[in-house]
């Protein structure tokens, strides 16, 4: 069972947003996160990161009508629904001029009980949140990150770096693709933050645990962070989910 907040906001400086959020929920008490930013021009960006989205999240939903088992490995589910929509991406854009380059981040997370798989490709993150600290999960597909892991740049240069925008792994990019895997366990007060780099890149570490830690409501820390990114610059797409596990039953607050 679990709590969620879902926000995304278009950001001070971009015409158009290229980012997309959603939680999808079966009556199992079973979860899915899904959050993506779009690249390749405004269609080309919007597209794929809806239809990442979108395509997922019916496959998802079609489960409702069949009985779950129990033993049903969520895993290798995921990994063939993003499998699915990489293919389905990579082709479209070869077929369609207007798409080519196209591509998307792809954040995707099956929560049951208080476990969860973490499927990522790009650099959109995932944090988990307690009251021991901050943990980043995922680990940036980026140029940046590639310098920053083989000493070549410092954190403080990472964040100024001119091709910091540059990722090295997204989904419909490539014919086939492998997006990272990760497993945690979320404690009863743990939080779980999805999102894109108009937060990260904007809002530090510090202030996230802050916020996600604080007496404010699930939906208060979600304004509260995509108006703290804004006030920062906001020159990107923002977009964030927040959920917390929960005894309680499937509740959207």
């Amino acid at each position: 069972m679990v709590r969620f907040e879902v926000l995304s906001d278009i950001g001070k400086k971009r015409t158009v947003n290229e980012d997309g959020a959603a939680v999808f929920t079966l009556p199992e008490g079973i979860a899915l996160a899904v959050i993506a930013d779009g690249m390749g021009g405004h269609r080309g960006g919007d597209f794929a990161s809806s239809t990442a989205i979108t395509v997922i999240g019916e496959e998802f939903m079609k489960l409702k009508d069949r009985e779950i088992n129990q033993e049903m490995d969520w895993t290798v589910w995921l990994k063939e629904a993003i499998f699915q929509v990489n293919r389905f991406l990579f082709n479209y854009a070869k077929d369609n001029e207007e798409y080519k380059g196209m591509g998307t981040t792809l954040e995707a997370a099956i929560i049951k009980d208080h476990s969860c798989h973490i499927y990522h490709v790009g650099d959109s993150r995932v944090y988990m949140i307690d009251p021991e600290g901050i943990r980043q999960i995922t680990v940036d597909h980026s140029y940046v990150n590639v310098l920053l892991e083989s000493g070549e740049i410092t954190k403080e240069e990472a964040a100024k770096h001119p091709q910091r925008n540059w990722i090295m792994k997204a989904l419909g990019s490539e014919r086939t693709i492998e997006p990272d895997f990760h497993t945690v366990e979320l404690g009863k007060e743990s939080y779980l933050l999805l999102c894109t780099d108009g937060l990260s890149n904007k809002v530090d570490i510090e202030s996230m645990q802050s916020i996600i830690l604080s007496e404010r409501s699930l939906r208060e820390k979600t304004e509260v962070l995509v108006n703290l990114a804004n006030k920062l610059g906001g020159e990107d797409n923002i977009s964030v989910i927040l959920l917390k596990p929960s005894d309680e039953g499937v509740l959207d607050l």
